[in-house]
Order: C-alpha cells, then structure tokens, then sequence
C-alpha cells in the first residue's frame, strides 16, 4: 500500500495564531513536525497542506513539499480530503498534527501498521495511557475506551470509564494523528454532523456513529501538542533537558 503523510498547517488558531511558525530554536514549528516524520520509514511521500502563504514560504525555506489548500476547510480532515483528491494513487492517508513537534517516526509507523494488519477496519489513531501528574477530568484531554482487540468503542471530553467499582482499568488519552484509507477519507467528508459529534464537539466520533471502525494504537508515552504560548514555552523546557536545543 503506497502511503501519504499529509502536515495540515493551518495559520489561524484562535488561542495561539501563527503557532505552527513560531520558533522553536532556530526552526518553525511545522519543521521540527516535518522532520520528525521524514524519519518514518512507513511513509512514501510527505507533504504540508496550508491555506496561508507564510507557512507556504516557511515550508520552502527548509526545503519541504508543499500545497496549497482552501481558507474555508472547518476541520483537519477536509484539508486532508482535498488533498487526496489530488493524490489518487495513494492508498492511505495519515493525518500528522503540524502543532506536534515532539511526534516520534514510530507512533506514525505504529497507526499506518495497525491499519494495514486490519482490512475491516477505516481508520488507526493512537492514545496512551494518563500520566500520574496528569489530569483526565480536563475536558480539552480526549478520552477514549477500547476493545480487547484495539478498536476504539467511544470517544469522550469526560472520564472514561467511570472508576465506579476502582478495578484499575486505565484510562488513555486520545493522541490526534489518524490513518485514512484514501477511499474512506473522501466519503467521511460527505457524511452530515452526527449527533454524538456535536454533543462532544469531536470530529471523529462521526465515524463511530456512522458505523465504521477505526482502531488505536498503543504507546506508553508522548511529548505535548501546542495549544498556547505556555504550551509552546514548556516544549521549549523538555526540549533543553532532552539536548535538542541550547
């Protein structure tokens, strides 16, 4: 199966606009993000798809692939749909988050394998399980719960499962990467809002609603996404202590 890494890099954020430029040492973001997954071995071929040229022109300047995409796209994957239209040979397409720089090469090849193990399924994501120092009750921290086989059961903004006999069960939280099959990707698009989706105001609970499948992928860790300016500050920390930056 040939497979597509696209880098939605979207410049308007409400809470941190321009962040998938900002400054991370001497790189932008979406460059740490775009060189973390040039190291995945599972993709064939990568790209950033934009709707603003400063992040066209950053992407160029550090010698990345990139494309333009529409300013009206109201969520991630319909940026990633109009890319698939013009890629039609490409059997799969993985959704890397351009606000994830501390994204490891074997979380991508970890989401792109589950999907190529299981024909019945749609969709591969990834989760892990809350760390200590972590909160699961925060609402922005999407919770998810599985089968014994890794199918993804329901997505949730509360905890899940309610600890109401303490057994222990984990809980994991949801990272945002995601595995399309091409096909799949083009009609996902053209499916209405569900109900449980605007409920929860989370995209990929159309797919659950709608009766397809969609998997998850195991990891016992992960660095942050960027959502502010403290996020991107305590990157900026983890990064020094890890020897990535001065």
């Amino acid at each position: 199966m040939s497979v597509l890494g696209v880098i939605p890099a979207r410049y308007g954020s409400q809470r941190f606009p321009g962040k998938v430029i900002a400054q991370i040492g001497k790189k932008p973001m979406v460059q740490w993000v775009y060189e973390a997954a040039s190291r995945c071995r599972d993709l064939d071929r990568l790209i950033v798809a934009t709707d603003d040229e400063r992040v066209r022109d950053a992407v160029k300047a550090f010698g990345g692939e990139v494309i333009m995409t529409s300013e009206h796209h109201k969520a991630g994957s319909d940026r990633l749909a109009e890319v698939a239209e013009s890629y039609k040979d490409e059997d799969i397409i993985v959704n890397i988050q351009g606000d994830e720089p501390g994204i490891e090469p074997e979380l991508i090849s970890g989401v792109v394998r589950l999907l190529q193990e299981h024909p019945e399924w749609e969709v591969t994501t990834a989760a892990r399980p809350f760390e200590d120092a972590e909160d699961p009750l925060i609402p922005n921290r999407v919770k998810l719960t599985l089968t014994r086989k890794g199918k993804v059961l329901y997505f949730s903004r509360s905890l899940i499962p309610f600890p109401r006999n303490k057994t222990g069960q984990p809980v994991y939280l949801h990272l945002g990467i995601y595995a399309y099959r091409r096909d799949f990707l083009l009609r996902f698009r053209t499916l209405p809002q569900s109900g449980l989706e605007d409920t929860e105001s989370l995209e990929q609970l159309r797919v659950l609603e709608n009766d397809f499948s969609m998997g998850a992928h195991l990891v016992q860790g992960s660095l942050p996404g960027i959502d502010t300016p403290e996020d991107l500050q305590n990157l900026i920390g983890i990064f020094k202590k890890k020897g990535l930056l001065e």
